[in-house]
């Protein structure tokens, strides 16, 4: 089974093209922004609809892809009679929305305005309780109708957010690589095909041959070939890929952070991580190992613990803990993994990343 978005737009200056490109969906559109998705697209996107009578309303949501913020939005779109949700903005917009479409049976268009991890083109939402802790992931019968990223809209943002999802990006073929080995389904439960491993292994060569040049455009603010290529590799390869194989322990890695509440590390970057975790984990080879601490040096992600937060011991097994429940993706590795055999991985590939960093 093989899974992408309908329809897939990057360039320059493509949100002046997003009335011509997605018009066959509708007249009545709901724009769920961040505050920062709105600032940097809502005049391009008006611009876009010169001429045209279409319905717009734009709302700025809450900041994350929770229970009641979705409920809003469901809300909206019923007393609006709206036709097509569009998210603009990070990854919990676009999981705020992509949710919203779902439950009210209407077209998605995903803007992202970092490129900071792949959720716009996968078929699935992280959502969250109010509090902030782990809900649920909340899978989609397919994904999104279309997903329209404005390459300037990328390099005026925070180069931190593009290393991110470079880092996010990092752990798809990896992932992928160990899930094919246990003959594990895919995401979005089929299987792993060929065609899916080509698309990640296509997005890790593509971050190695361009993620340095790419991040010193972003630095400047201007969009190169290497921008647009990386640009290409964490929004669509990496989305595209993850869905068509899986995920494994960067991802359970994440989330077991996550289950301490109040972290401040970027997904990506603690999916970084959690590939070092992996590849810990299949007892890589010294090379293997070295050439990813390598990258990561190359483009600024983490290869210690403390560049992703202040843990306590404590915090490490909790991490572990709920790293490995039941149904988490570090079970498509080989033999499964334990909490004690992640804490274990843990302590190691920070000891590993401490002697690399001369510490």
């Amino acid at each position: 089974m093989m899974r992408a978005p309908l329809k897939y737009v990057q360039g320059k200056g493509a949100l002046l093209q997003f009335r011509k490109e997605m018009e066959y969906m509708g007249k009545r559109w709901l724009f769920v922004c961040s505050n920062s998705g709105y600032n940097s697209c809502h005049e391009d996107l008006e611009k876009s609809f010169e001429g045209e009578d279409d319905y717009r309303r734009y709302e700025v949501f809450g900041g994350m892809s929770s229970i009641s913020e979705i409920k809003k939005m469901q809300d909206i779109v019923e007393a609006d009679k709206i036709d097509v949700v569009v998210a603009v903005g990070g990854g919990s917009a676009v999981d705020a929305a992509k949710a919203t479409a779902y439950y009210m049976g209407k077209r998605i268009v995903i803007i992202p305005t970092v490129a900071a991890t792949d959720a716009p083109c996968t078929g699935l939402s992280v959502i969250y309780n109010d509090d902030g802790s782990f809900n649920k992931y909340l899978f989609y019968p397919q994904n999104p109708d279309a997903v329209l990223v404005d390459s300037s809209v990328i390099a005026n943002a925070p180069v931190k957010f593009l290393i991110a999802g470079m880092g996010d990006a990092l752990g798809t073929y990896f992932e992928g690589r160990a899930s094919l080995r246990t003959e594990s389904p895919s995401l979005e439960s089929g299987g792993i095909t060929r065609a899916g491993m080509a698309i990640a292994k296509a997005c890790y060569d593509t971050l190695r041959k361009y993620g340095k040049a790419a991040i010193a455009a972003c630095e400047n603010n201007v969009v190169t070939p290497a921008l647009d290529a990386i640009i290409e590799a964490t929004v669509y390869l990496s989305g595209v890929g993850a869905d068509n194989v899986n995920c494994a322990a960067p991802h359970s890695f994440y989330n077991g952070v996550t289950s301490l509440g109040g972290h401040e590390a970027y997904h990506g970057n603690c999916v970084a991580f959690g590939t070092l975790i992996q590849l810990t984990l299949e007892c890589a080879d010294k090379a293997e190992f070295e050439d990813i601490q390598n990258f990561c040096l190359e483009v600024g992600l983490p290869i210690t613990l403390a560049e992703l937060g202040d843990f306590t011991d404590e915090d490490l097994h909790t991490i572990a803990k709920n790293a490995c429940v039941k149904g988490e993706t570090i079970h498509n590795l080989a033999g499964d993994v334990t909490p004690d055999e992640l804490y274990a991985a843990i302590i190691a590939t920070d000891a590993l990343g401490k002697a690399r960093l001369g510490k």
